[in-house]
């Protein structure tokens, strides 16, 4: 599930509010081994992933940086690449 966790500092454009929450509800249902919680967790579960998002805000907007801001696309056709690479199946 994490891997699905990207990393959302010095992209340009930056992350929205909905990338962030995108985030914060795969790491609680990482930690907590739930995709989808119970009705008796629910609140619990909604309020740690609203919690977290809230912290990844304040982080990415405290943190500061030099380098020039990364482009998503350049960066998703990257990702593509190196996937075909990795996984394309290689002729005897």
């Amino acid at each position: 599930m994490c891997r699905n966790i990207r990393p959302l500092f010095n992209y340009e454009p930056a992350a929205t509010e909905d990338d962030v929450r995108a985030a914060s509800l795969q790491f609680v249902r990482k930690i907590s081994g739930f995709t989808k919680p119970s009705k008796a967790n629910e609140e619990a579960f909604e309020r740690a992933v609203s919690e977290i998002a809230a912290a990844a805000t304040t982080l990415l907007e405290s943190l500061a940086t030099h380098a020039e801001p990364r482009n998503r696309e350049a960066e998703i056709v990257r990702a593509k690449a190196r996937s075909v690479q990795r996984f394309s199946i290689q002729k005897a």
